[in-house]
């Protein structure tokens, strides 16, 4: 039987300590206390935004797809759309803005997906997942000046390729797309 009370082996902190606090990177010390009585006076947390993304299909079912270099395992990659959760916007509002900024799409049916995380043992936050169906170009792209995307329509089957030859290489875009092939029974 599942337990629903997600709360029951949490940790105690003693004491805390930021090592850094940058705009996209803070971390932090903790002493912790677990419920079995061991002590780790080391453990450490990045503390982020909450992120959100979305699996975005086109009028015609073209999937929405990004392409840009990640310096962190430098690779040019296939992504869908995802941005930072601003502080005074909703997921909802912050996705819809990320797609309308980075593809100039947007409108279409939109759904809650999923919501994961990248590490529970080591990240403090969580990314919300979309689906949205029946986009459309809207008006011109706004992308940041560090983003260099280019961006790709493709097929059912592309998207299905990409997955299974492992060229989605971040893992809070592969999931929800993972979780859409499943459900959808298109694996």
């Amino acid at each position: 039987m599942l337990k629903e009370n997600n709360q029951d082996r949490k940790w105690t902190i003693l004491e805390s300590e930021y090592l850094i606090k940058r705009p996209w990177l803070t971390a932090r010390k903790d002493h912790v206390l677990l419920p079995t009585g061991v002590e780790n006076k080391e453990y450490y947390i990045l503390e982020y935004p909450d992120w959100v993304n979305v699996i975005a299909i086109t009028k015609d079912g073209r999937f929405l797809m990004e392409r840009q270099y990640r310096h962190g395992i430098q690779l040019t990659c296939y992504e869908i759309c995802a941005g930072v959760c601003e502080a005074n916007e909703t997921p909802l509002e912050s996705i819809k803005r990320e797609l309308h900024e980075e593809t100039g799409y947007g409108g279409g049916n939109w759904t809650f997906w999923m919501s994961i995380s990248a590490n529970t043992s080591t990240t403090s936050n969580i990314c919300h997942c979309f689906l949205a169906t029946e986009v459309e170009p809207v008006g011109d792209r706004h992308p940041e000046a560090t983003e260099d995307i280019s961006i790709e329509l493709l097929t059912l089957g592309e998207v299905r390729t990409l997955l299974l030859t492992d060229q989605i290489k971040q893992s809070l875009m592969a999931a929800p797309l993972w979780k859409y092939f499943a459900v959808n029974k298109l694996l």
